[in-house]
């Protein structure tokens, strides 16, 4: 048996395991939505990460990479294996078909998998569901993991997308909320470190270096003004 999976997220800059042919393209009907739980790579069950999905949406198309695994029942075994240990988040896989060219009516593949998750709280523990901007921010802003934090995450993916030359104007959006809160948390811990240094002395008790200046005929030594 030979298959083709489809990469819209980290698969698309990290595959992680061994395939015989990649293709840039996309499938139809689906959006990248970052409503779905991680608890053990990028986040933890007490602050989850949030990672990216997909959401049926009628018209949309989302690129991606498509990798194609063949050569033999034991590689192809191990290849799914890796996979299903990767994206136990995802609860479902699903066949979609997968285009090379923008626009076109022929699918290049048909029955490529994909993984995605069922869009419901009670059913799937790992769905978390659309929240405001800003509040998805925080969140990937400040969650980590095992395996890492949770902007870089979504920073890879935005420059994966660049380098296909196949943005996603919702991840460029959601990226540079993130950059904001960054700014904001950086900003604020520059300040409590400024708070928490050494206390100064009065200005008028301060002793000032002593700084000497070469001058035509003579070195004098002055002190230096405040």
């Amino acid at each position: 048996m030979v298959f083709w999976i489809f990469g819209y997220g980290s698969l698309v800059w990290n595959p992680g395991f061994e395939y015989d042919e990649k293709v840039i393209g996309y499938i139809k009907d689906y959006k990248r939505v970052f409503d779905l739980a991680c608890i053990d790579h990028r986040g933890t069950p007490e602050h989850p990460a949030r990672t990216c999905t997909l959401e049926e949406s009628e018209g949309a198309i989302c690129w991606g990479a498509a990798y194609c695994v063949r050569g033999g029942p034991e590689k192809e075994k191990k290849a799914m294996e890796y996979l299903e240990r990767r994206e136990c988040e995802y609860d479902s896989k699903t066949l979609v078909d997968f285009f090379k060219e923008e626009d076109s009516d022929d699918p290049l593949l048909t029955g490529v998998i994909v993984f995605t998750s069922t869009p419901d709280k009670v059913n799937n523990k790992y769905y978390l569901g659309p929240a405001p901007l800003e509040e998805m921010a925080w969140q990937i802003a400040t969650a980590h993991g095992p395996c890492g934090n949770n902007r870089e995450y979504i920073f890879k993916m935005e420059k994966a997308l660049y380098d296909i030359r196949h943005e996603d104007d919702y991840i460029i959006e959601l990226a540079n909320e993130v950059r904001k809160v960054l700014d904001i948390v950086s900003s604020g811990i520059q300040k409590e470190n400024k708070l928490a240094g050494s206390p100064r002395l009065p200005l008028k008790t301060q002793t000032s270096p002593v700084k000497i200046f070469s001058m035509p005929e003579a070195v004098v030594a002055v002190a230096a003004d405040s």
